[in-house]
């Protein structure tokens, strides 16, 4: 009998610990290319989305650090 089988339950239970502790970073919603309404609005939802992008990319990079010191 393998005696490494036996260990692959419990490292998999700590990741999932992990996850549900430490949730990887979810990308915001897309806008609709039609979402749009071209009267030049300041800021535009793509604006808005972009500002989301960034900080979305800034968590996700934290998160991946995180889970590389795990």
């Amino acid at each position: 009998m393998n005696e490494d089988a036996g260990a692959a339950p419990v490292a998999n239970d700590q990741v999932d610990a992990a996850d549900a502790a430490d949730p990887r970073p979810e990308p915001p919603v897309a806008p609709d290319l039609d979402a749009c309404c071209g009267n030049g609005c300041d800021p535009c939802i793509f604006d808005l989305h972009d500002l989301a992008m960034d900080q979305y990319r800034q968590a996700l990079r934290a998160w991946e650090a995180r889970q590389r010191a795990l």
